[in-house]
């Protein structure tokens, strides 16, 4: 048998050690000694000649050491395991349940795009392996890993809510896992940049709605309302803009650049001018050459537009 860093095997206690542990192997006198640390014996104290399925790893000295805690993911194995810390020159620390945590080298992410890097806290789907030294690492899981797992996703989702973390993040969009609840692991999915009201980052959950389902199970989503709903919610949003501005006006109109308009309202071009085209519709703006302005109105007339708005 080779016992290696990441796997759970049965090994036999051969003898406790004070103040150390047990000494554990194959068989009686098969292999070499691995130590079963006494703050690792959560479950129950051995006693010599039992036969017990431990989880191996290494120790801060680089020495192969036994527990008896189940770990969050073993090797060759794909989980989604929360971000615990970060280091600037090794990478990202994740949880994985057994008081200490698993490398996630900084080679794994875009170098020229640190702003979809994770945060602390977030859940990234990772497959462990080893390093040159046999030293448990994890890597990001690629389609393939989760094609293994994920199910075909059911025509009852589209139109719903879901909730969702980002696995890849691409110039056009990101590539997420769509939570299963009760179905299973999750199906595959994919956001466009022009479908987010904000950027999103790898290892995110957010929540969006499923607009539609693919002929291979994958779904596309959106992080934005229907558009009627949604117009609504951007008109709000463009009027409140407007009135905390001096003059009532703001330097944005149909004929603003659509990376602008993205940047300073979250929006695509087409939702800001749905938006637009609504209040242009209902008398609370105007357009004047490359600038939007509140209409001139008496504030009773302007705040029962408004409340129109917001009814319509």
């Amino acid at each position: 048998m080779i016992l290696e860093a990441g796997t759970t095997v049965t090994l036999r206690v051969r003898r406790e050690t004070p103040p150390y542990g047990w000494f554990v192997g194959v068989g009686e006198d098969g292999g070499p000694d691995i130590l079963l640390p006494y703050g690792e014996a959560v479950v129950r104290r051995p006693q010599p000649g039992d036969e017990a399925d431990l989880f191996l790893f290494h120790d801060d000295k680089g020495r192969l050491t036994a527990t008896q805690r189940a770990p969050l993911i073993r090797l060759g194995e794909m989980a989604r395991l929360a971000v615990a810390d970060f280091h600037p020159r090794f990478g990202y620390f994740l949880e994985m349940g057994i008081g200490r945590q698993l490398l996630l080298p900084l080679k794994q992410l875009p170098e020229e795009r640190r702003n979809v890097w994770p945060q602390t806290g977030d859940e990234l789907h990772v497959v462990m392996k080893h390093d040159k030294e046999g030293r448990m690492l994890a890597r990001l899981a690629k389609i393939e890993d989760f094609e293994q797992v994920v199910f075909r996703a059911p025509g009852s989702w589209k139109g719903e809510w879901k909730e969702a973390w980002v696995t890849d993040v691409f110039r056009d969009g990101v590539f997420v896992l769509v939570e299963g609840g009760v179905l299973g692991y999750g199906a595959l999915g994919f956001v466009h940049e022009s479908a987010m009201s904000r950027p999103l980052r790898i290892g995110e959950k957010f929540s969006a709605r499923v607009t539609q389902i693919r002929e291979d199970g994958r779904v596309t989503l959106s992080m934005r309302q229907p558009k009627e709903t949604g117009r609504m919610e951007d008109a709000d949003r463009i009027l409140a803009f407007l009135r905390e501005r001096p003059g009532g006006g703001m330097p944005y109109s149909d004929e603003t650049p659509a990376d602008i308009i993205q940047k300073r309202f979250g929006l695509s071009k087409s939702a800001f001018k749905r938006a637009l085209g609504k209040l242009m519709k209902d008398g609370l703006v105007t357009q004047k050459a490359s600038w939007t302005y509140l209409e001139e109105a008496s504030g009773t007339d302007t705040a029962e537009k408004a409340g129109e708005t917001s009814r319509n």
